[in-house]
């Protein structure tokens, strides 16, 4: 199984929602997703083999938690999405600003001068 299948099983997103928050046994999952535990262990055993969760042995309990990095193909799929979105919103924020510079009538951002006159 692909990264992009193990997601795009909503009761596993739930699983990785929940992780992400805190770490959590197999009992503390079955009670959040109101699921029955043979199907949230079998979710947590296709996660696990994917190295996107990770357990660890507490008494008799296994905690799972998100790993240190979780899902490396869709964070590098998705990646320059993100950067291009960044771009396009630092884009707009500068739209905006020399926007607001107009409205002041100065036709750029106030500088320190204007904002101590401001001030007083």
């Amino acid at each position: 199984m692909d990264a992009f299948t193990l997601i795009a099983d909503p009761t596993r997103r739930r699983i990785l929602d929940l992780l992400r928050v805190s770490e959590r046994d197999v009992g503390a999952l079955v009670e959040s997703l109101d699921l029955p535990q043979p199907l949230v262990s079998k979710h947590l055993r296709s996660l696990r083999e994917m190295g996107a969760v990770t357990p660890r042995v507490v008494g008799k309990r296994r905690v799972y938690r998100l790993a240190a990095d979780p899902l490396p193909q869709v964070i590098a799929w998705v990646g320059p999405f993100h950067r291009s979105w960044e771009a396009g919103l630092d884009r707009l924020e500068l739209a905006l600003d020399l926007d607001q510079g107009v409205e002041l009538g100065r036709g750029e951002r106030p500088g320190p001068a204007a904002e101590r006159e401001g001030a007083t």
